[in-house]
Formats: C-alpha cells, sequence, structure tokens
C-alpha cells in the first residue's frame, strides 16, 4: 500500500505539477497578449455606405466626432454622383440642439498637423436647416489632405470657432470615399 502511495506522488509530483504550472503560464500569456492588443489598437468602422437611385449614387462615411468642450457632432462626409454632373463632395457637421449657432456663410477651417490652414467653402449661403447644422464643399480640399489627424473649425459669432479633433483613420475614410467613382 505504501509503495502505491509513494508512485502516485511521484506521478503528482514529476508529471502533473508541472503540466499544471506550463497550462497557468500558457493562460496568462494569452491574457496579456489579448489585452495588450485590445489597448493598442484603435477601433475601426469604417463602414462606407452606398446609395443608389436612378441617375444618382450617394457614398456616405459618417462618424460622431467630440469636440472641444466634450459635445459630439455628427460628421458626415459624403460624395453625390450624377450622370452628366461634376460630382458634388460635402461636409456635414450636425450638432444636437442648443449647442451651438454656426454663422453662415462663414468657411470651414481645417488645419493640418504641420500647421496648414485649408478651408472649405459654407453650402449654406443664407440660412441652414438648422443652427447646428453646417456644410461645407471639400471637393477641392479631400484631395491635399494628408492622411493624418486634422483639426476642424467651426464658425460661431464673434471669431469664435468650435474645434473637432478628427482621427487618421476617419480621414482615411474620406479619402476612399473621394475616391469612389
Amino acid at each position: 500500500m505504501m509503495r502505491f502511495r509513494r508512485k502516485r506522488r511521484s506521478v503528482y509530483r514529476f508529471i502533473l505539477k508541472p503540466l499544471f504550472w506550463l497550462l497557468l503560464l500558457g493562460i496568462w500569456t494569452t491574457i496579456v497578449f489579448l489585452s495588450t492588443g485590445t489597448f493598442l489598437s484603435q477601433p475601426v468602422l469604417a463602414v462606407i455606405n452606398q446609395i443608389e437611385a436612378p441617375g444618382e449614387i450617394l457614398y456616405r462615411s459618417q462618424q460622431r466626432l467630440q469636440d472641444s468642450s466634450g459635445n459630439y457632432w455628427q460628421v458626415i462626409l459624403f460624395k453625390q454622383v450624377q450622370i452628366g454632373q461634376p460630382p458634388l463632395v460635402n461636409l456635414r457637421l450636425v450638432g444636437f440642439p442648443g449647442v451651438a449657432e454656426l454663422i453662415h456663410p462663414q468657411p470651414l477651417r481645417i488645419t493640418t498637423p504641420t500647421g496648414e490652414i485649408l478651408t472649405a467653402n459654407d453650402v449654406f449661403l443664407v440660412e441652414a436647416p438648422a443652427p447646428t447644422i453646417g456644410q461645407y464643399d471639400v471637393r477641392n480640399i479631400l484631395p491635399n489632405l494628408p492622411v493624418e489627424s486634422l483639426q476642424l473649425s467651426l464658425p460661431l459669432a464673434g471669431d469664435r470657432f468650435i474645434n473637432i479633433s478628427v482621427p487618421r483613420f476617419v480621414v482615411q475614410e474620406w479619402q476612399e470615399v473621394a475616391a469612389k467613382a
């Protein structure tokens, strides 16, 4: 009987115990690698919608971005292609009611990481559908934008601006929309 117990202990000591520690090490390694990948990667929610109607195709990228005051804006870049007409590429910014009252017609300022300031013309020459909506023609600007994070500055009364940071992956998505046929 004593001999059987010794064999059982030696099996535990030499086979099962190291196997347990090896399994535990494997689990910890997997957890560390998975959590590192989760914290380092940016969420890429690139969804480019294509809407077709007779004689017209609309490509659209829509994101929800936060301004410097903590308010959220819907940022929609769309390309409208109609047969026999040059395509329109517009950037629409929609804030929640009461956030700010945008001034029209004032250009949108786009600041690159190098400090270069580009301007996009206001599409709403007289009045917007709501005071918190702005829409700007970016057809000529988009090809010149670097695929880097940008800052949008929306015009307010009294030479004030609302600043919205645009991440790199959003700019890349915008350029994909602009490149669509």
